[in-house]
């Protein structure tokens, strides 16, 4: 393995600014530095690294830069042994995973500790997915299923909304179709601000953002009008007075009608994840037709949307998020 100061990898300030960090961390503790936003499709808490104080925002910038220099095999690995640790020092994290599980029924098929060691592989891969060259990471996807499904909404003309969940690589998803034709996305500023610029730099230039927000919706109807594909999470909860209690396996949960309304348009819905394999060595882009057809109100739509939701993380549920508080109650709304 490669020494990682080694001056054919990082030049003289990066490598001692990178001992300044080193150094600033001697005495390692717990700390999770969060930040809560939507990247590309998703608002989540992404965690960055289980460090010390840094002292400033351009020394978590390099820090996350740097670990964009990291082999993906890397990263997975050390994905995995954070959320380990995740899972035993998050009560919290480690609860609401085994809830939901118990909640799906799939309990007895997915263990909690090894669905956090996804949930760990998700957030250190960001670093390498969004600053590493596109056509790099887009050539990790090694296999893609049902290709002919967005050729076919292609020839169709009246744009493709895909919903892709909190599952697998949800990130790569959007960057693979951008390559090829130009998307919209729907996603939230974060509070940090020097996590914008590392934002931007990995959308490309056909993955456009759209703020979630009237004016962000405006974007996404606009796309839809010019027969481009849009993107989000339907998983996501949203805020008071943008979704409804719906039936997420079996428990009411607040959900988006937003994606409901889009396909309205007439916009073809499909459903993607990539599928994280093993040792780094890529991702298989999965892809899957509306089995249903959404022609009743919102709220009948929606919940056809989470039945297919339910059928997808059913193929590979180890990969869902199983952590992330899907039945919570967004401030102002009402409980079921």
């Amino acid at each position: 393995m490669q020494d990682l100061t080694d001056a054919r990898l990082f030049g003289e300030n990066e490598q001692r600014r990178f001992s300044e960090i080193c150094f600033q961390i001697r005495e390692p503790v717990a700390l999770v530095i969060s930040a809560s936003q939507v990247v590309y499709l998703t608002r989540r808490k992404v965690i960055i690294l289980p460090f010390h104080r840094f002292g400033c925002q351009a020394k978590l910038a390099f820090l996350f830069r740097l670990l964009s220099r990291f082999p993906l095999r890397l990263l997975h690995g050390i994905g995995a042994v954070f959320g380990q640790i995740v899972y035993l020092l998050s009560p919290r994290n480690r609860r609401i995973a085994m809830q939901n599980l118990a909640i799906a029924g799939l309990d007895s098929r997915v263990s909690p500790r090894e669905s956090m060691s996804h949930s760990g592989r998700t957030m250190f891969e960001l670093p390498w997915l969004w600053l590493r060259p596109q056509a790099e990471v887009v050539a990790k996807v090694v296999e893609v299923s049902n290709w002919q499904l967005v050729e076919a909404a292609h020839a169709a003309q009246k744009g493709i909304v895909f919903l892709t969940p909190h599952l697998g690589c949800f990130e790569i998803t959007a960057q693979y179709y951008a390559v090829r034709a130009p998307m919209t996305v729907l996603y939230r500023k974060p509070k940090q601000t020097w996590l914008m610029p590392l934002v931007e730099q990995g959308r490309g230039a056909n993955l456009r953002l759209a703020a979630a927000d009237v004016s962000g919706v405006r974007a996404l109807m606009k796309a839809l009008r010019a027969g481009e594909a849009i993107g989000m999470l339907p998983d996501q909860v949203p805020g008071n007075g943008e979704g409804a209690w719906i039936p997420f396996f079996g428990k009411p949960a607040y959900t988006m009608t937003l994606a409901a309304r889009l396909a309205q348009t007439g916009a073809t819905v499909l459903f993607a994840y990539a599928e994280r394999l093993p040792h780094g060595t890529g991702y298989h882009l999965k892809l899957f037709p509306l089995s249903d057809p959404l022609s009743g109100t919102l709220e009948q739509n929606a919940a056809t949307i989470n039945r297919a939701l339910e059928t997808l993380i059913r193929e590979c549920p180890v990969q869902y998020a199983w952590n992330y508080n899907r039945y919570k109650v967004p401030a102002g709304a009402n409980p079921p």
